[in-house]
């Protein structure tokens, strides 16, 4: 049987999330380049909204890294990426939620700025948006996660989940803008991010990444 496809661009935090579930499962699988907002037609049948990733296997498409990840938990169970209490599933969830929305909203301004801005579309880097990115909206959700994480390795279900994939795959990229957390005002969040980013299918990916960036 061929290797299951995931269409995307590495350096996608949507993409990341795919690939650490992928890595953490043991899932060999081929990576296909394609950009945000596709307009190819044959992209388009597997992905009508032209967004990545797109996992296939087969004759089966699926968008969506959220969609993907839900199948990659049935189709191959172990090692579980979703914890199996209800309550704590749904958060981890939310979670992953959070993540895919607001983290993002703060957190990819930065890489958005430096490197699609300015390198891809070949124009200036708003250096405002980037500031206020960063002083203005991002401690609130950094505050939220500070106290969120408490004393806890993870952030749902005493275990490594969807919930810490999506969480740490968008400061990823803040990172690689150039962009750290205070440590000294958000040190819970600084010391569970580094947990994250170390293990080693997160750890892999990155140093990928950092490669393709000349980092």
């Amino acid at each position: 049987m061929s290797k299951p496809i995931l269409h995307g661009a590495i350096l996608s935090p949507y993409v990341r999330k795919v690939r650490v579930a992928l890595s953490e499962k043991g899932i060999d699988y081929e990576g296909v380049s394609v950009m945000p907002g596709s307009q190819s037609a044959e992209y388009r049948a597997k992905s009508p909204l032209g967004k990545i990733p797109c996992y296939q296997e087969g004759d089966f498409a699926l968008p969506d890294s959220s969609a993907i990840l839900a199948y990659l938990e049935r189709a191959y169970p172990k090692p579980a990426l979703y914890p199996s209490d209800p309550q704590q599933y749904a958060r981890a969830l939310w979670y992953e939620e959070y993540a895919d929305t607001k983290i993002a909203q703060v957190c990819t301004v930065g890489f958005f700025q430096r490197f699609v801005q300015a390198i891809l579309m070949k124009k200036p880097v708003d250096e405002e948006a980037i500031r206020k990115a960063l002083t203005e909206d991002a401690p609130p959700v950094f505050d939220y996660l500070e106290k969120e994480l408490s004393d806890r390795e993870f952030l749902a279900g005493g275990q490594f989940s969807v919930a810490d994939i999506a969480t740490a795959s968008f400061f990823v990229n803040m990172e690689h803008a150039g962009d750290r957390v205070d440590a000294s005002r958000w040190p819970r969040l600084t010391d569970y991010l580094a947990r994250i980013h170390g293990r080693p299918s997160y750890k892999a990916i990155i140093e990928q990444e950092k490669a393709a960036i000349g980092r």
